[in-house]
């Protein structure tokens, strides 16, 4: 998928099909007449989980990304983006609470990007990291699948990381978008790719194939990033737009 063409500006008149997947990527990195219009827009309780970083460029990072999660909901809700509330499952996968809309979503931030995810009707889940040096063979073999390690573990020294967020992605999307999180277990999803690196979920102990009720494609947001979405569809047409 090249990243050129798959980013566009939004249309003015947003319009979402049953099977189509909008993928939002926006920078958190603003100025701060910007991050105080977006604070004015979040919630009692948002505001409160802002002051509680530590770090000024986290707690904006979070204004940011919270505030124009609401924006973009906004936009597809016709309503106006400090009226949107949200409630939690136990796994605190955040959904609409105020609303009949078919809306689903899911929001991934890392290293200030931040990518949106929306869908109708289908579960969603997107995970996006900044490509780090780790060590990468001694956490898949902590948290990965057997079948993933192997294969990481074949890897040259300088190629781990990368692949390890590859990996990474594709499985924690796929848990974002089933609510259970990390907290499902890295090691109960199995990945593997193609020989054009396309992804694919495997069967895992306990639970049964799932490529054929599940879309798995990694999207690009930007150099030196990783990310994926995970969709509960066999097939959809995926959409990228520019906050």
């Amino acid at each position: 998928m090249s990243l050129d063409n798959f980013w566009q500006p939004a249309p003015t008149e947003l319009s979402l099909s049953p099977d189509e997947a909008q993928i939002w990527r926006a920078n958190l990195d603003l100025s701060p007449d910007r991050i105080a219009l977006l604070r004015e827009i979040l919630s009692g309780e948002e505001q409160k989980r802002a002051d509680r970083f530590y770090f000024e460029r986290d707690q904006n990072h979070f204004i940011a990304a919270r505030g124009i999660l609401r924006t973009i909901l906004g936009r597809y809700l016709s309503i106006q983006a400090e009226d949107i509330q949200f409630a939690y499952s136990d796994s605190g996968k955040p959904f609409l609470a105020n609303t009949d809309s078919s809306l689903q979503f899911n929001l991934s931030h890392s290293h200030g990007l931040a990518l949106y995810g929306i869908t109708r009707d289908i579960a969603i889940g997107i995970d996006l990291e900044y490509i780090r040096p780790i060590e990468a063979e001694e956490l898949a073999k902590r948290f990965f699948a057997p079948e993933e390690y192997s294969e990481l573990s074949q890897l040259p020294g300088d190629r781990q990381a990368v692949e390890f967020f590859h990996y990474w992605t594709c499985k924690e999307a796929y848990l974002k978008a089933t609510g259970a999180g990390l907290a499902g277990g890295l090691e109960t999803v199995a990945v593997s790719f193609d020989e054009e690196q396309y992804p694919k979920l495997l069967a895992t102990p306990g639970n049964p194939p799932l490529s054929s009720s599940w879309s798995l494609t990694q999207i690009y947001p930007g150099s030196g990033y990783a990310a994926a979405v995970a969709i509960a569809a066999a097939s959809y047409r995926l959409s990228g737009y520019i906050f």
